[in-house]
């Protein structure tokens, strides 16, 4: 699978501000009233807030899993600075 460049507004966007737009494209799709070039602009755009998303969790889940998983030689510092 192609790497999805992800556009500068998008990467800076926290994961709740990416899953509502992803939701509202998600629902202008779904009601079928989008032209079709403007449907594959938005489905390119949902394509790359989803893997924002997926990202974002991802990250999320590692910090968790560092957390859970602190030795007694570890620092809780030693995980936030990452």
């Amino acid at each position: 699978m192609a790497k999805t460049e992800i556009p500068k507004d998008i990467a800076g966007m926290s994961f709740e501000e990416a899953m509502t737009e992803l939701e509202g494209i998600v629902r202008d799709l779904e009601a079928g009233q989008v032209k079709l070039d403007d449907a594959v602009k938005s489905y390119t755009r949902g394509a790359q807030l989803k893997h924002h998303c997926e990202s974002k969790l991802a990250d999320a889940r590692m910090r968790v899993e560092k957390i859970t998983g602190l030795g007694a030689d570890m620092k809780l510092e030693d995980v936030e600075s990452e």
